[in-house]
């Protein structure tokens, strides 16, 4: 008997509310919507003191939940990972298609509802209660709040949805997919305003029959059309391949004694996306930022500059990178080996900056074009030493597991004090940058260089940690 949907939905959920309280305890995850809820009102608060246009900070709150909702449908790259039983010694319940009764299509689609439905909790909803102060402070209507609820969901299943649909083209030709990617980020440089009449943002305007329209069919489409469009893989695999690890490993020469660099970048590769997925995260990290900054001027009185907002956006943006470094390993796994974890992690360092920073640079190159060579240069210089602090952060508080450990409530609040710590002083030296340039731009390279060294000298500290409390916890 075939399982049905509902029923995969639901055991999904399950295995996921057991996986993360077995690795926390129930009472750290379940906290995790609170923390986010708290950090969420704290910046709201903020602002509305600050006298901030409502409707701007409930626009930025729709473009981050529409960023996120593009990198959460990337999950079709993991799905495909894990139909092919490709991640490590985990294996998910999309695997099951091999060996039971169930369509690996129906297993995919549930995947991916479960994952909107969980972030639609421990995101949406908490970020939606966060904007309490702004009813409190300023003038947002209470009434007001589902609404915003709806529609920040609404965007986050469109940016899900687009994703998704692209990662289907892309598993029948990447020119297909990289040429609609093009084709969408110019349709919203040229029309934003229009297209985005006609999504569930544009509800925030007034529930005109076209935007209600396109809120609800908009979404299905894409689903759909990706669903349709994805490919599954079900070919026997070859028995040889080409030695692509001798090759790489002899490439890196001394960098690579161990030969960890080499299989850190293999293990990137050989996933669902391979390396264009790094490009893909960033370029849509920056399509959203050039729009947004385009758009800016009409807005507010004082846009920030754009090399130190794109920087430093992008350098965050960098994590997802270091994710797919760790996406196959654990601290167990090197611990079978005669390998120091210290080794491992300077070969993840190697293997992020060979990764992510000539992305990265590629599109500041991008914004020289967009916004002239003066105000991207400062941008270019902050850029590195913010990925090595990101690195630095996220080695030292969450280790080989990044997606699962920035779950648990004190490793996700540790990691967010340790980003506003240098992203927020730098984003308001981008607001006040037109009143002292020369100055802001010396302080934001020296500001940004420290915390470089700071990430250095985290990554460092990293291996020996982890190696601790791994070895604590066997004894």
């Amino acid at each position: 008997m075939t399982p049905s949907t509902r029923y995969l939905l639901g055991t999904m959920a399950v295995e996921e509310w057991r996986l993360h309280s077995r690795l926390f305890g129930g009472r750290r995850f379940a906290l995790f919507p609170v923390f986010v809820a708290c950090v969420a009102a704290g910046t709201a608060a903020f602002f509305a003191v600050a006298n901030a246009r409502v409707a701007l900070l409930v626009d930025g709150l729709h473009l981050v939940v529409a960023a996120l909702g593009v990198q959460v449908g990337t999950v079709g790259l993991v799905g495909r990972d894990a139909l092919d039983d490709l991640l490590g010694e985990t294996t998910l319940l999309l695997f099951s298609a091999r060996t039971l009764p169930v369509a690996p299509r129906t297993l995919l689609v549930a995947f991916v509802v479960k994952d909107v439905a969980y972030y639609a909790v421990l995101f949406l909803l908490p970020l939606t209660v966060g904007l309490v102060p702004l009813v409190l402070l300023a003038d947002l209507p209470a009434a007001r709040l589902p609404l915003v609820f709806t529609t920040s969901l609404g965007v986050f299943v469109l940016g899900v949805a687009t994703s998704f649909a692209l990662v289907g083209v892309r598993t029948r030709s990447t020119l297909a997919a990289s040429l609609l990617a093009l084709g969408a980020v110019a349709a919203l440089v040229l029309e934003g305003g229009r297209m985005l009449a006609y999504t569930p943002y544009g509800l925030l305007s007034g529930v005109t029959p076209g935007a209600v329209a396109g809120s609800l069919l908009l979404p299905v489409v894409l689903a759909v059309a990706g669903v349709a469009l994805f490919r599954f893989d079900r070919r026997t695999p070859t028995r040889t391949a080409d030695d692509r690890f001798g090759a790489l490993h002899r490439a890196l020469g001394e960098a690579d004694g161990q030969g960890l660099v080499a299989k850190s970048l293999l293990d990137v590769v050989r996933s669902s996306g391979g390396l264009w997925k790094i490009v893909f995260s960033q370029g849509l990290v920056f399509a959203v930022l050039a729009v947004l900054l385009a758009f800016l001027p009409d807005v507010v009185p004082v846009p920030p500059e754009p090399g130190l907002t794109i920087a430093s956006v992008l350098a965050l943006g960098s994590f997802t990178t270091y994710n797919w470094l760790c996406q196959f390993d654990d601290t167990g796994f090197y611990l079978r080996y005669p390998v120091e974890l210290s080794a491992v992690f300077r070969a993840k360092l190697l293997g992020f900056c060979l990764l992510a920073l000539p992305s990265g640079l590629a599109f500041l190159g991008l914004g020289v074009v967009a916004f002239g060579t003066g105000t991207m240069l400062v941008g270019v210089a902050v850029f590195a030493p913010l990925c090595l602090y990101v690195f630095g952060v996220t080695a030292f508080v969450a280790g080989l597991e990044p997606t699962e450990l920035l779950f648990d409530t004190p490793v996700f609040a540790a990691f967010t004090f340790a980003m506003m710590a240098v992203l927020i002083p730098l984003v308001v030296a981008a607001i006040a940058f037109s009143l002292a340039p020369t100055r802001l731009a010396v302080g934001s390279v020296a500001y940004a260089s420290l915390a470089g060294v700071l990430g250095i000298a985290l990554a460092r500290r990293a291996g020996p940690r982890w190696e601790r409390k791994a070895l604590a916890g066997a004894d």
